[in-house]
């Protein structure tokens, strides 16, 4: 086969929502949007449910309706969006629990869906999503009256401890909802690590379940084997790839892999040290990244396996991030659909 593997190990995941919930004193939910940040929505959370989480986030109903068919009744699921226009039957008739994010969305919902569960998100300064303090105080009253299950923000600076918006943020968060007898939630996993100030009643991380940082101590989730499509020797002076990027300066042998940029592994690669492994040996990447195609350098190997791994346990997604001048999540949630996914656990 010419497809790339990609492995997602299951139980992994699990480990990293273990161990987050154990840095918390309150409920530890997991956000699955993006399919579950490209592994797979309802694999995902059917492992973290057996593992004990009860409520989860997506960004969409579209989402959380693929989620409920995966999960069944039972686990709560909240849909970051809220309740948009055209919202209200999939609301209802998949029991998903919108986050509402101004007065119009409010209103739609008290008249459409009345006594149907809600939560409220707040912005407390990333001016993104959410009511803002002037807004919210104008109808917090109505709001309360009509029983919000939850009450949240989000952190704009969570993945760096030092910076003085997150203080801001609680401080904005603490002073539109003290007070108020109704749970609430600040913290994704950069917030959780920030300390118990942000956790309140409910944490929902997103990235850190699957290997992501800011949480260091994750485990990586993902590993991706590239099949070996051909090999052959080069002689110094002559060029590999498009725009003869990498030109050989002593004799070399070089193995074409079956992965590219169609699959999410960004042209932008080549500008760091990326390498293919065979086994524990790192071979570099040479050349540009192409659609389908990926070239590298296996000169120092005795052997030749079937395939190269380019995610494993010592270069993970924030590895490749690096290289490429990205972010995990983005190389997470661009993972291919032409992979051969084998799921663990």
């Amino acid at each position: 086969m010419s497809t790339a593997k990609l492995t997602i190990n299951l139980d992994a995941l699990v480990t990293n929502w273990q161990n987050l919930n154990a840095m918390t004193n309150c409920e530890t939910a997991a956000v699955v949007k993006a399919n579950g940040y490209g592994l797979d929505a309802g694999r995902v959370a059917k492992a973290l449910a057996k593992a004990g989480a009860r409520n989860f986030f997506v960004a969409a109903a579209e989402e959380g309706v693929a989620l409920r068919r995966a999960l069944g009744p039972g686990p709560g699921i909240s849909v970051f969006s809220g309740h948009m226009e055209g919202d209200t039957k999939l609301l209802k008739e998949f029991q998903l629990t919108p986050m509402l994010n101004s007065l119009d969305q409010m209103l739609r919902h008290f008249e459409t869906l009345p006594g149907h569960p809600f939560g409220v998100q707040l912005d407390s300064g990333m001016n993104r999503l959410g009511m803002e303090p002037a807004e919210w105080a104008a109808v917090r009253d109505i709001a309360l009256g009509q029983g919000p299950v939850l009450l949240m923000s989000h952190l704009a600076c969570a993945d760096d401890p030092a910076h003085p918006m997150n203080a801001q943020q609680l401080r904005v968060f603490r002073e539109m909802t003290d007070g108020i007898e109704v749970p609430r939630s600040l913290a994704a996993t950069g917030g959780m690590l920030l300390g118990p100030d942000y956790h309140f009643d409910l944490c929902r991380p997103g990235v850190g379940l699957y290997g992501g940082e800011p949480f260091g101590d994750a485990l990586p989730v993902v590993q991706l084997d590239l099949p070996v499509i051909q090999l052959r020797d080069v002689e110094p002076g002559e060029s590999v790839g498009y725009g003869n990027a990498w030109v050989a300066q002593t004799p070399a042998r070089i193995a074409t892999v079956a992965a590219g940029y169609a699959d999410g592994l960004q042209r932008a690669l080549t500008k760091g040290d990326v390498f293919a492994y065979a086994g524990e040996t790192p071979c570099p990447i040479v050349g540009r990244v192409s659609m389908d195609l990926i070239t590298v350098d296996v000169t120092a190997l005795d052997q030749m396996p079937a395939s190269l791994t380019l995610l494993n346990e010592v270069q993970t997604i924030e590895h490749l991030a690096q290289a490429a001048g990205t972010i995990g999540y983005e190389i997470l949630t661009s993972l291919g659909h032409r992979y051969a996914r084998t799921y663990q656990g």
